[in-house]
């Protein structure tokens, strides 16, 4: 075998190598670098979809609309990149935070039916069906209700394995 043709044999291994080592990042890596923008999603959902109950209460129909879709487009984007997160789990991922990423993704899919919910509900409330309206109110209420119930499943996970996930401290 030629030199030239070990040269080109070298280089084609060490470019398999290194492609290898930046496509398969670690999915922990993944998981770190994704959870902030994942987590700011969910906040931001969070504070949209109390708003917009608070202008419901307030027959601020119109407003509560714009932010049920809000808090609706927040969860949503973080369900995306959970389920991103999900389908590229390699073996570095342990099950400990696979079972976050499943309780997180829970957690999203029940706010969304509340969200689901909470729009029903304002459209009723806007063509006066009060008693229809009333009922998608307490279907939302009770898909938050489990929704928080998978929240704090999650945030046990975090608190009971704290060498796992990394902590942002704000001073």
């Amino acid at each position: 075998m030629s030199s030239y043709s070990k040269l080109i044999i070298f280089i084609v291994v060490l470019v398999l190598i290194s492609a290898a080592l930046v496509f398969i990042e670690s999915s922990t890596d993944s998981i770190n670098k994704s959870m902030p923008e994942i987590s700011d999603g969910i906040v931001q959902g969070d504070a949209d979809y109390n708003e917009a109950v608070e202008l419901v209460n307030n027959k601020n129909f119109y407003e509560s609309m714009e932010k049920a879709e809000s808090a609706g487009d927040n969860y949503n984007k973080s369900l995306l990149e959970l389920h991103e997160i999900q389908k590229n789990f390699s073996a570095d991922v342990n099950k400990v935070h696979q079972e976050y990423i499943t309780t997180t993704i829970r957690e999203l899919e029940l706010k969304l039916e509340a969200v689901d919910s909470l729009k029903e509900a304002i459209e009723c409330f806007e063509v006066y069906s009060n008693y229809t309206g009333s009922n998608y109110g307490f279907e939302a209420n009770d898909y938050m209700n489990q929704a928080v119930e998978y929240q704090h499943q999650r945030d046990s996970i975090v608190s009971d394995n704290p060498n796992l996930f990394k902590q942002n401290f704000i001073m």
